[in-house]
């Protein structure tokens, strides 16, 4: 009977030592952005890359991924590997206003209600 909760302790342990040992980030991490180089997103993309970078310690690379209407990137980004190192930075194009303007998304959009 004691040796069931002695073998979970040592599982819990050994599970929990690797993922200590994991630091975030351990190498650079993309921001996506679905405007082209230079336009409004961007550029504050890039100030957010430079501050976030210091933050982490870490290289923020911005990627633009430029057309229809945010579609690419935002669909770049829902299929990425969801381990932190793959963000979006849009505007209301891809979640507010796709929904609304095309009767087919290749991402789902989240659904939030209001409460209160």
């Amino acid at each position: 009977m004691k040796l069931i909760p002695l073998m979970f302790f040592a599982v819990f342990a050994a599970a929990t030592t690797s993922a200590v040992a994991q630091s975030y980030p351990s190498r650079p991490v993309s921001l996506v952005v679905p405007f082209a180089a230079g336009s409004g997103t961007d550029v504050v993309a890039r100030i957010v890359a430079k501050k976030l970078g210091e933050r982490l310690n870490q290289t923020v690379i911005v990627d633009n991924k430029p057309g229809a209407s945010a579609q690419i990137a935002t669909n770049f980004v829902a299929s990425a590997k969801p381990d932190g190192y793959t963000l979006l930075m849009t505007t209301n194009t891809g979640h507010s206003a796709n929904p609304s303007l095309f009767k087919q998304l290749s991402y789902e959009v989240p659904r939030f209600s209001r409460t209160g």
